[in-house]
Order: C-alpha cells, then structure tokens, then sequence
C-alpha cells in the first residue's frame, strides 16, 4: 500500500497544471455541485484503449499526465466490465472511478472529488452491502473487485512491491442480489443498520427472459408471434418457462409478467415493435426503483443452433452429474425452441454471477400455463379484478391478495402469491385444500396453536437456502438456517404423535408428517459448527472437529509450532535482559513484544529493534520474534485462505441436500397458507363454498365483495347480493342502473368469489356453490395507452377481441360498458352484437353492464338464458325554479334487482362532483328533451321492425366494423 501512496504523491505533482483551468473558474466543489464532464471517463477509456499497441501503457494522451498503478488495474477491469458500476476494495474501503464515482456521489448522496486522473468517491469496507443495495435499486449493475493478497502473503512474496491484485468477485442487479457481502443477516450483524436498509421481507426478484419466434406459424395473421420465456429467481431456485402463441395486442405476454413482476428481463437487442411497445408500457407505469431493468443481449444469443449446442454443453459437464442424468437432458431439449432459445441466454447472463448452478435440476422447471391444471386469469383480468395490487398506488393493500394473506413466513407469502395467481381446476386438489382449511377452523385441538406458532418469526429460509446452495452465503447466515431447520425438525418430531392423533386431512398431515424426515441431513451439519465462530464469522474456528478438515487441521499444527518456538524464546529473553519475570505484551495488536523500563533500556542488545515506546517504557522485538513473528502471520492468513476454501467445499456437501430440504421448506410453505386462508375463513359470515365439476354455474347467496368488505371493517356494512347462473338456465346477466349504483363492485364481487373459491378459500357470502370455470375474462374501465399507441376506444375493442377468441362455455365473462368510446350508434351495435355472440354462440356465464337500453332487449330474443337487472335506488324528484328543472337526487340502495333500470341518472353524479348549479339546470332540462326526442324514435321503430333486425337502423359500415371484431 506504501508504493500506491507514494506514486499517487508524485502523480499528484505532474498532474497540478492540467487541472489549473478547472480550478479557474471558480468550481464549487461539494457533493451537490461537484461534476466533472461526464466524456472525461469514456474518454480516459478510449485513450487507454488506444495505448495497448504502444509500449507507453500508462500515459493519459488527453490529459498527457500519467495513469497510476491503481488507475491503470481499474481501467484493465472496467474494459472488461463496461456496464457496471465498480467498487473497488482499496484497504479499508471500497472507491470508485471516473463516472462511477459522479454515480455513487448522486445515487448515495456521497463526496465526490478530482483525484489524478478520475473523479473518485469512497465509502467505508463495513457499509457495503447497504449501498450495493440502494444501487441495484436504481437499476445499476454493481461489481465489486476485492483485494485477493494480505499484507503478510504479499510482503513475504516476490513482488512484495508491487500493486496489491486484485479481482472482480462478484456481480448484481435487481434479480441477482445473492451473496454474503450484501444479503441481511438478522440479528447477526451491526445493530445500527437502518430498518431500510436491512430487512427480510424482500420481494419476488423474477429474472424473465424473451424469445420471440415468428417463423412456422399455421393461419400466421398480422403480428401474431410464437414467444418462448424463462424465468428464475434466483434467490429461490425456481425455475418457470412457457411458450405460447401472441396475437398482436402482445396480451398473452402482458399476462406472464403481470403474473411474475419480474424485477429485471432480458430482451434480443431488436424485439418486435409490439413487444417493445408493451414492455415500454409496462416499465414506464413505475417509479424508478421499481422499475424493471432491461438487460439487452445480442440476438446471436438466441438463434437455435447456438442455443441447442451451449445446452447440451451445460447439462453434460461433470460437475452437473450429480443434479441430471442423460435421460433428463432429453427432457430440456424437448422443450419448444423459443424456451430453449431463452433458457441459453439466462444460463449465459447467469454466468457472469456463477448462479448456472441452480438451472442443473429439470425438477425445478415448471410451466407456467397449463390450462388443464390452472384457471386461466391473463393480465388484464388481473389488473381489473386487483388480484394482487390495487390500480391506485400499485401496492397490496385493497387486492384480493392483501385480503388472504395472513401469512407467517416469507416463503409462505410467495406460495400464497401463486395460489391467488393460479386458482385450481381440477375438483379434488380443491377439496383438499377446502378440507384442510376446515379442518383447522373447526378443530379444537391445540396441536393447530402449536404449529401456528412455530410458523411465527422465521427467517426467510427458502432465500437462505438458496443462496447456501450458490456457496454466497456467511457463516452468520447458514448457521441461522440450519440451526431454524434443527429446531423445526425437534419440535415437529415431538408433535407427532398429536398430529397422528388429531389430524385428519391428508394434505396437512401428510406435509406435517414428511417435513422431519426432509429435515434430518440438517443436524449433523449443525453439530460441526462452532456457535460462537458461526455468528461471529470466524471461519479459523469455525468447525469443531477437523477430522474431515486435514489443510486446516495441518495448517493450525504449524502455527502451534511457531507459537511454541516463541514462548520458548521468552526463557533467552529472560536471561539477556535478566529480569527472570519477563513477560510478552500486546499493545495495539502488536504481539510478542518485551516491554522494558526506560531506566533499564541499557540491559537490551543492540539488535532488538524497538517498536514502540512510553514515558516510563520502550517496547522491542528481538530478531528472533521479527523473523517468527512475520512467519507466524503468514500462517495465519494462510489459514484464513485454506478456511474460505474448506468453507466452500463445505457447502457443496450441504448443498448434496438442498433438494431435500428444500421440499421440507415447501411443505412448511403450504401449512403456512392454509393457516392464513383459516384465517379468513375465521371472519364474520364467511362459507365453505361448493365446488363442482362438469357444472356450468355460479350460485351465490348474499355475497360481498371480499376487498371493500375488509376495507370497510366495522365502520359500515357492505349490502350483499345474491347471484344465479346457471348453464341450463339463466346464464346471462344484462344489468343497468345509476351511475356510482355499485355495478362495478358487485360484478367483480362474482368473480373474486369464484377466484377465492378455487383457490380452496372460504367465501364472503352465506352459501355459494361454483361449477369449475376454466377462465375470467373481464372488459373494465376506459383508458388510452399511449405508449401503445391506442386510443381508448380501441383499447376496448382489443380487449374485447381477445375475450371472443379465447372464452370457453366453462369461462366467466365480464363486460362492462362495453361501446361508450364511440358514437352512440356504433357503440350500441357492438354492445348488442357482441353480447349476442355470447349468448348464442360461446354460452359462457357472462355479466354484461351497460347505459344502452336497447341491448336490454334482448331477453325478449332468449328470455330463458338472459335476465334484465339493475342496481336499485330511489329518486328524490328535484325542485322547479321558474319553469327550470334542477337534477334529481339519487340514493343508493346497492341492491341487484330485477328488471330493467330506465335511466343513468349521470345528473346526480355531476351534481355529487360540485359541477355548478346553473350548469346542472341547464343539463336537466336539454335531459329530459332529448330524452323525449330518443323515446318517440324508439316507439316509431319498434311499430315497424321485429327485434330480431334490431342492427338494421346502424350504418352498413358499423356491422362491417362488428363482422372483423368478431372475425379475429
């Protein structure tokens, strides 16, 4: 470190007169004000770059000054790194460089300052993880570059002055923070640490991959593409990929990430312009540290050949024998080529982080979509129905998600997040999961309070685990684990014989019963750890036993040598300086020092070398202890480096068991959500629904809507509803009525109700009985998208389109106000038509909401599968001031009624918005004469025409329009 000083004095002199100018001008230098050109660093680049053909390496021919040693291993590192963000260890603290440094200073709020050649800003060795962290969540790629020699090694060494090496040790970004340097450690580390800045409730970090594939399409339309994803999150090692064909709304695409939120996406350098604009859509409705981090890889990353080959590679290698067997790899390369063209680049992008390993295990894998075994909810049923946030601040508090989850446990909320996202379609794992909820709302056993508790203040193993398995975990960390995995097993191993007794469901029991045996591997690792060395991450004390350790065990043998030699020594030292009481001190962490009176310094030979003295004492080392001393503390860093090694090679036999465990966290994962779906269930005037298969109905007695119910609390009650659909009868609501009625509220109530349903939760209403429904479908709300470059009233058709071509007979469709972006006319002709559609030709169960009386009119053409409903209320007549009408006011009654309502009554809403009374008596009377106007034409027509040629007073050119909506 002395030679890094002394070059970066003399640089300091040779550099002085090129930055004279810079200081001319009066540069404020503070933390705020303080930016160099932002050109400077890629220019320093550029010019070093430039040199590597001359022999005169280290001149910086822009500023004509010369680049330090350190500047020079900086700018080696950063050529290889030109994307991220470099900390580099420099002693006790991390620097940063040139543009890094401007970064750091205005993402951490830090100093920033000229220093030679760069800018260069600093932050202490012990508060790195913290800022790693607020890094990564500005959406940056951070390396970290380590020292890789000590002190003692280096000097004991050849090129004992030479710079210190150094090396690139790690990587992350949003979807990738794993490792011991930045990851929390609870109640393990420093105490002072900011609530913010260390937490365990870290949320779902999805790494999703794209490949498109628009070749050998059959009945190949406008924009239609095949899209093959994958995705993982690292931190847990699951691993999801599917493929599926895309229309040119991209909504299939749409729905998987809003279903996933991954945090980062890797992208070919040139998507399609309809992928690109529903990625930009998506990214630009968050903040900016949650927005997703694009990484974009060379399309070359994505072709076929190259994918297949890098695969076949990846899974034959020796060291993932003991994760995949050949008859297994057969199984990733039948895969479809978009998912296998994806799958190679995550495995690329992942090298750079070493986390491939957690892609070796196929039995990791998981389809995303499988309409077979789950309800099929795309992204904008999702967004409408809040499934799992809410559309006014984007968080969980107000969804569906926020009302079940009462989860102990990290990885209990992520299983639950699934549920929600997946509801169940086949009868009997429903069941199941309606059994084992029950079983825990009725039972009166203790042995439910007990398991309860032991869910309760767990440290987020399923991340832990992981990150053993990556070996980028801390000795404070896996001693956590284990030791959380070693108490479950004991006292779950105690409850056993209750469980046999008491409980009944096999679900429960049987995750119950399994979790101890998973969980046995785990004691033994526990019992070679030293508590102690563990919290406190001393690795050179770490295991108890070194049998199975013979480097360190032969390692720790030589220092007690050493040490023996040297208290040996202190005898001679006695006798030279003849004071029979000698003894060794340590001041300072200096050992092996002999403290002598000043008054005696004349007894000391000539050779000892004094290392520090007092008043009234000198403090010196013999030769013999310089010599044994220096070599003594190779050793110990010797050991220090044989240590991490052993503690690596430790985890890899742990990790023999990760996928043993790992089912054990799992079970856990399960017993905390049927917990929390009890939890709900144990709420006023909650059912246990019936769930059939091979029935087309929804029956409901008396239901609320689950969000507004729980928002509403105690402080009001919401009104409930009843609703009856049935494939054989009814199956068709058309419901009308006032606006701010509750329409909205009760037809998302229906849906949320059967979505709880097959979840396996219990439901808001009194009784409720749900035939198995393949998929919701829902047209909500009215907004543009302008980054998608459609107006609102194709943002409706679109959507709208995508329902007719995906809903089954077995789906549930929801319309609502479906034709208001348009005219009147045209919009009533697509109401109408589109309704009828559903009626005559999907006969799906299906609630349409609408202001247009005339699609009303068609439960005269099928009066025994569509009914008329409106959401009662009652009309206060307005006063009459001078021949002028004020609007009506209107009280809300929330109830669905039968028939059909007359009026919007949009008036009340206008006068409940404060638009101004002039203004309101105005729009009453022009009201009430257009409404006479509409009424005599629809008298007039109605005399005249049957209702079966309803669309014929539409222009010839809206029914041309209808016949390619429903065409697509």
């Amino acid at each position: 470190m002395h030679g890094e000083y002394l070059v970066t004095f003399c640089c300091k002199l040779e550099t002085a007169y090129a930055w004279h100018k810079l200081l001319a001008k009066n540069v404020c230098v503070t933390v705020t004000t303080l930016r160099c050109d932002l050109s400077q660093f890629s220019a320093s680049l550029k010019s070093y770059e430039n040199t590597q053909n001359t022999s005169d390496t280290n001149l910086n021919k822009r500023t004509k000054s010369i680049y330090t040693p350190l500047e020079l291993q900086f700018l080696e590192m950063k050529k290889q790194n030109k994307d991220a963000v470099l900390c580099v260890e420099c002693g006790y603290k991390y620097r940063f460089f040139g543009e890094d440094a401007e970064i750091a200073a205005k993402e951490l709020n830090i100093y920033c300052h000229q220093d030679h050649n760069f800018m260069t800003a600093s932050i202490p060795s012990h508060r790195l993880f913290v800022h790693v962290r607020r890094l990564v969540a500005k959406g940056y790629k951070v390396g970290v570059i380590k020292q890789m020699e000590t002190a003692a090694l280096k000097a004991a060494g050849e090129n004992k002055s030479s710079l210190f090496s150094r090396k690139l040790t790690a990587l992350y970004t949003k979807s990738t923070l794993i490792g011991e340097d930045i990851l929390f450690q609870i109640n393990l580390l420093d105490d002072s640490l900011d609530v913010e800045d260390v937490t365990t409730d870290v949320p779902d970090n999805y790494l999703l991959c794209i490949c498109e594939n628009g070749e050998n399409l059959k009945d190949k339309k406008k924009g239609d593409i095949v899209i093959g994803i994958t995705a993982i999150q690292p931190t847990t090692g699951e691993v999801i990929f599917d493929s599926f064909r895309d229309c040119a709304s991209r909504s299939e695409l749409e729905s998987r990430v809003l279903r996933l939120q991954p945090v980062e996406m890797i992208c070919p350098s040139s998507l399609s312009d309809r992928s690109e604009k529903l990625i930009n859509s998506i990214t630009s409705m968050r903040l900016r540290d949650d927005r997703i981090r694009i990484e974009r890889m060379e399309n070359l990353h994505f072709e076929y050949s190259r994918a297949f080959q890098l695969i076949t590679d990846f899974y034959t290698k020796e060291d993932t024998v003991g994760f995949l067997g050949p008859q297994k790899l057969s199984v990733i390369l039948s895969l479809d080529k978009p998912v296998i063209c994806s799958l190679a680049a995550v495995i690329t992008y992942l090298k750079e982080f070493n986390l491939e390993r957690m892609l070796y295990n196929p039995s990791n894998f998981k389809q995303l979509s499988s309409e077979t075994e789950y309800m099929t909810i795309n992204g904008t049923t999702m967004k409408n129905l809040e499934i799992i946030q809410n559309q006014t601040d984007m968080k969980t508090k107000g969804s569906l998600l926020w009302v079940l989850d009462h989860t102990k446990t990290s990885f209990g909320r992520r299983r639950l997040k699934k549920w929600v996202t997946q509801p169940l379609m086949k009868c009997s794992e429903i069941s199941a999961r309606l059994d084992a909820v029950s079983e825990i709302l009725l039972s009166e056993s203790s042995v439910f309070g007990q398991i309860r508790n032991l869910l309760c203040k767990l440290p987020d193993v399923e991340r832990g685990l992981c990150s053993v398995f990556h070996k980028k975990c801390s000795t404070q960390e896996f001693f956590l684990i284990v030791s959380t995995l070693s108490r479950l097993d004991l006292e779950i191993q105690a409850l056993v014989p209750v469980i046999h007794s008491y409980v009944k469901t096999p679900l429960l029991q049987n995750a119950l019963l399994e979790i101890p045996e998973l969980l046995s591997p785990v004691k033994y690792y526990l019992k070679i750890l030293d508590e102690e060395a563990a919290k406190t991450g001393d690795k050179t004390q770490l295991f108890k036993d070194l049998t199975d350790f013979p480097v360190i065990r032969k390692k720790k043998e030589e220092i007690l040598g050493v040490l023996s030699k040297i208290q040996l020594h202190l005898l001679d030292i006695r006798k030279q300086i003849k004071n029979p009481s000698a003894e060794y001190v340590t001041v300072s962490g200096q050992e092996f020092m002999v403290e002598v009176k000043n008054s005696h310094k004349s007894s000391v030979p000539s050779d000892w070398v004094m290392v520090s003295s007092t008043k009234a004492v000198s403090r010196f080392h013999s030769p013999f202890i310089i010599e044994n001393y220096r070599h003594l503390n190779q050793l110990r860093e010797q050991l220090v480096l044989d240590c991490s090694a052993e503690w690596l090679r430790f985890l890899d036999r742990f990790s023999e068991h990760y996928h043993t465990v790992s089912k054990a966290v799992g079970h856990l994962a399960t017993v905390d959500c049927l917990f929390s779906l009890a939890q709900v269930a144990k709420q006023g005037d909650y059912c246990r629904p019936t769930v059939q298969d091979n029935q087309q109905e929804i029956i409901i007695k008396n239901g609320r809507h689950p969000v507004i119910d729980a928002l509403l609390g105690e402080q009001d009650q919401y009104v409930p509803n009843s609703t009856n659909l049935s494939g054989d009868g009814e199956r068709v609501m058309i419901i009308t009525g006032p606006n701010m009625g509750g329409k909205s509220s009760y037809i998302k109530q229906v849906a949320l109700i059967t979505v709880m349903a097959q979840i396996g939760s219990y439901v808001p209403a009194e009784e409720a009985t749900v035939g198995i429904v393949d998929g919701i479908f829902t047209r909500m709300g009215a907004a543009d998208n302008i980054y998608r470059g459609r107006s609102t009233f194709m943002e409706e058709l679109t959507d709208t389109a995508e329902i007719i071509r995906k809903a089954t007979s077995r789906s549930l469709v929801i319309l609502d106000e479906l034709g208001r972006g348009t005219s009147t006319h045209d919009g009533i002709a697509i109401a109408y038509a589109t309704l009828e559609h559903f009626i005559r030709d999907v006969e799906s169960l299906t609630l349409f909401v609408t202001h247009y009386p005339s699609v009303c009119e068609l439960e005269k053409v099928y009066p025994d599968k569509v009914g008329n409903y409106h959401m009662a209320f009652l009309v206060n007549e307005g006063e009459r001031f001078d021949d002028e009408e004020s609007p009506e006011f209107i009280t809300f009654l929330y109830q669905i009624t039968k028939g059909v309502s007359a009026r919007s009554y949009g008036l009340n809403v206008a006068k409940l918005a404060d638009i101004p009374e002039e203004i309101l008596k105005k729009a009453a009377h022009k009201s009430k004469e257009l409404e006479g106007i509409l009424n005599m034409k629809r008298s007039e027509r109605l005399r005249g025409r049957a209702s079966s040629n309803i669309l014929l007073p539409f222009k010839e050119e809206t029914k041309t329009k209808l016949a390619k909506i429903l065409r697509k």
